[in-house]
C-alpha cells in the first residue's frame, strides 16, 4: 500500500495560457480536487456531516513550481498528512508527472485547513471527527530520526 492518497489527471488546454503552459491557479485546484476525492473515498461517512455544519476552512495554500506542464501531461498528485492537531490538518502534496513508464516531480505543495461548526455568521473550531483522523492516518509522512517529517529532513524545513 502507497504511504499517499493519489488523484489522477490528465491535463486540459482549458487549464493552459496562451504560452501554453498550466496556469498557476490550477495547481491549486487540484490540490482542493484531491482532498475532495480523498473525502469521497477514503472517509465518505463525514460527507453527511459536511453536509450538515462541518466546514473545512482552507487557512493556507502554497506550491513550488519546479518545471512547465503542458496540456495533455498526465499527472498524479499525490496527497500525504503532514501534521495533525486538535483542530487543524495540514497536507503535503506532489504533482508528479507520469511518462512513458518515468514519474517527474513538477511541482510540490502544501495546505492547511481548520475544521469548523456552526452557522456561517458564528462558526467556531471543532475537533477534527474521528472517521477522518483515522483516514488520514494511513497517509502520513513518515518521521526520520530526530523526529522530523521526511519532507523537512531533504530540505525543505
Amino acid at each position: 500500500m502507497e504511504s499517499y492518497y493519489e488523484y489522477r489527471h490528465l491535463v486540459g488546454f482549458e487549464e493552459t495560457n496562451l504560452v501554453g503552459n498550466v496556469y498557476y491557479v490550477n495547481y491549486m485546484r487540484w490540490q482542493g480536487r484531491c482532498r475532495e476525492m480523498f473525502l469521497r473515498d477514503e472517509a465518505p461517512e463525514i460527507l453527511p456531516d459536511i453536509r450538515d455544519d462541518l466546514k473545512l476552512f482552507t487557512l493556507k495554500c502554497e506550491c513550488e513550481f519546479f518545471t512547465e506542464i503542458t496540456a495533455f501531461d498526465e499527472l498524479s498528485i499525490r496527497m500525504r498528512l503532514e501534521d495533525l492537531t486538535q483542530t487543524q490538518i495540514g497536507f503535503a502534496f506532489d504533482y508528479v508527472r507520469l511518462r512513458d513508464g518515468f514519474e517527474e516531480l513538477v511541482a510540490r505543495g502544501r495546505q492547511r485547513i481548520a475544521c469548523m461548526r456552526g452557522p456561517n455568521t458564528d462558526t467556531r473550531p471543532t475537533r477534527v471527527p474521528d472517521p477522518l483522523r483515522a483516514a488520514l492516518s494511513r497517509y502520513a509522512v513518515p518521521l526520520a530520526a530526530g523526529g522530523r517529517r521526511v519532507s523537512e529532513s531533504i530540505g525543505e524545513g
